[in-house]
């Protein structure tokens, strides 16, 4: 096989694997991701303190594998749903909470925000359905 020919291969497999959907982790039935606080509407002074909710599922840090677990994950000002068959971006407006934290204090710019958590498994993979929050709507004075 020659030099060119290895390339190919080399990078075809990179799309290939890149470009793939991973296994998702079946989430309990019932299960409910909410934001105990702030609470939708509410207009509030900053830094914003975000209690995050679960019902019917349990809270484990990312990397470990215990059935009926994930961690929160919450997205700030996210106007398209990300993709569920992959692991959720780590940015700004996607803040990661591996170490099974459940609450946050955030500085936020004045104006209007969106909050919304979503669960994800040990590998930051959503759920199987999704356990996410509504979207919680917040204005920071």
């Amino acid at each position: 096989m020659s030099v060119q020919s290895i390339f190919i291969v080399i990078i075809s497999s990179f799309f290939l694997v890149s470009g793939s959907s991973f296994a998702r982790t079946i989430s309990p039935e019932g299960a409910q991701a909410y934001i105990i606080s702030p609470i939708d509407g509410e207009m509030i002074t900053g830094p914003v303190t975000v209690v995050f909710g679960l019902k019917g599922m349990g809270v484990a840090p990312a990397g470990i594998d215990k059935p009926n677990t994930g961690h929160h994950h919450l997205l700030i000002d996210v106007e398209d749903s990300p993709a569920l068959d992959k692991p959720l971006p780590a940015n700004a407006n996607h803040k990661h909470f591996g170490g099974g934290q459940t609450e946050i204090t955030i500085e936020l710019s004045p104006g209007k925000h969106t909050l919304q958590l979503i669960m994800g498994d040990k590998g930051h993979i959503p759920h199987s359905p999704p356990v996410m929050s509504e979207i919680t709507t917040i204005i920071v004075k």
